[in-house]
């Protein structure tokens, strides 16, 4: 099954992948932090219902699943595959998802709002993911009567979420940005501007291989439409930076931190996930501005080497089994 990783056409040097989140609750229940046993069934047969009664082809492509019938394992490898938030992982009790097969589209049921619609695209394709979430949105406007208010916008669980119930986000790969210093104060200008950067699996998570999360933070008051505009103008502008930072790199000195980390992970028997990350970046690095010509995804492996994935694929494992588990599969990758 393609995953949205595996878009390879879409991702460019920097801008990796693309979010679109649209928060939205049910009238006449309450909201998710007060609900009963009873009203959590009630939404999940509800938004269930809205989904798989609907005679659209769009639907046909949508599969329910309980999240009590998937094992921890495969629970926290599509939160490293980025289908799932970590907080929705960890609370199973009668929550449940909706997923299009190539995972591309995920309806979190009983997160921390009602219905969490996600949309995840490679590269910076905003506007399509946009343009499908609307249109999941629109098929469960339907059937489902959301909590709207005609001065507040659609009401949230959470007050920083309330007016379009919209979170868009660019993951960007930043490596220069960080080596030379920058990125910590461009962070406090974006955070002053109305922006969120954040680490890879979003807030309370650390940057990891050099990638960041960038996000809109203002939704209320402020049009679709606009806030995605403003959020292409942010990353672009990161995006000229980081590709300026690059220019000034000791071209020798990147070279050699480009093929070292292209011999290690070619040769290496044991392999940390802290220690693959790094290299991994590296690698990105070099194919990106052309050092590397290898006929590989940095990206993939980066996701399909993280640990849950290895053991979804090849079975419970020790951490230095699969230290040496995710050294055989990359050896193979690459």
């Amino acid at each position: 099954m393609s995953r949205w990783y595996n878009d390879l056409s879409a991702q460019n040097d920097i801008a990796v992948s693309c979010r679109i989140r649209l928060a939205r609750n049910i009238e006449n229940l309450p909201f998710p932090s007060k609900m009963t046993d009873d009203d959590r069934k009630a939404l999940n047969e509800q938004v269930k219902s809205a989904v798989l009664n609907s005679n659209t082809p769009f639907a046909k492509n949508l599969k329910y699943i309980n999240m009590s019938d998937i094992p921890e394992i495969q629970r926290y490898a599509m939160v490293e595959r980025h289908i799932i938030s970590p907080e929705f992982a960890a609370k199973t009790a009668d929550t449940a998802i909706i997923l299009s097969e190539d995972e591309s589209i995920s309806i979190m049921i009983g997160e921390e709002d009602h219905i969490r619609i996600q949309v995840l695209k490679s590269g910076m394709n905003l506007k399509d993911a946009y343009d499908l979430a609307e249109s999941v949105d629109s098929l469960l406007s339907v059937q489902l009567n959301f909590a709207f208010d005609s001065a507040l916008g659609f009401l949230t669980e959470c007050p920083t979420n309330l007016g379009t119930g919209l979170r868009a986000s660019v993951m960007l790969h930043l490596p220069a940005l960080e080596n030379n210093g920058e990125i910590s104060g461009l962070i406090d200008s974006i955070s002053k501007i109305g922006f969120t950067v954040r680490g890879m699996y979003g807030e309370g998570s650390k940057s990891l291989a050099s990638l960041y999360q960038v996000s809109n933070q203002i939704t209320l008051g402020i049009s679709e439409k606009n806030a995605l505009e403003n959020l292409k103008i942010i990353t672009t502008q990161l995006i000229e930076k980081e590709l300026k930072a690059r220019e000034t790199l000791n071209k020798i000195k990147l070279e050699d931190i480009c093929w070292r980390a292209v011999g290690t992970l070619k040769s290496a028997r044991i392999l940390t996930s802290e220690e693959m990350i790094n290299l991994i970046s590296r690698v990105k690095l070099g194919k990106s501005m052309g050092i590397i010509d290898l006929d590989c995804s940095p990206i993939k492996i980066l996701i399909e080497a993280q640990p849950y994935m290895l053991m979804q694929k090849y079975g419970v494992m020790e951490p230095f089994d699969r230290d040496i588990c995710r050294a055989n599969m990359i050896r193979g990758d690459l």
